[in-house]
């Protein structure tokens, strides 16, 4: 998994004065996983020893789930997250427990919702009735 997968690079552009800049989106407003995550992309552009960078924060337009790439997608099932299918159309949608979800280890339907928020808050805490197994759903924003 990587942050060009989950979208959350929002941009990489050479800027006239020789400075690199990299833009990041936090999923969420007060993730607390984002600071983490700056230092993270800091670290390895100093390890790269490219030269000058900056890293911004950029928080318009908001991140979407919909910038997950298909790859994306495809490791946060293979870890055991429910990827977003679609965007949810309303706040309705995004109401405990209104969303149907697959298991992602036996691919059982009867599944419920047991948290709004798993072990981050764009993560909601599902358990599937067929295998027991609980698993994360990853929000749809």
């Amino acid at each position: 998994m990587n942050l060009v997968d989950l979208g959350v690079i929002r941009h990489v552009r050479s800027q006239a004065d020789g400075i690199l800049t990299v833009g990041l989106s936090p999923t969420y407003t007060g993730c607390p996983a984002t600071e983490v995550i700056r230092d993270l992309v800091e670290r390895a552009l100093a390890a790269a020893a490219i030269g000058a960078f900056r890293v911004q924060t950029v928080l318009s337009p908001a991140w979407t789930s919909d910038w997950i790439t298909a790859a994306g997608r495809r490791k946060l099932a293979h870890h055991g997250i429910v990827p977003p299918e679609q965007p949810a159309s309303s706040v309705t949608e995004l109401r405990r427990g209104s969303r149907a979800a697959a298991c992602p280890r036996c691919h059982g339907a009867d599944t419920q919702c047991l948290s709004e928020f798993g072990s981050t808050p764009c993560k909601a805490l599902y358990r599937c009735r067929a295998c027991l197994e609980p698993f994360e759903l990853f929000k749809c924003i």
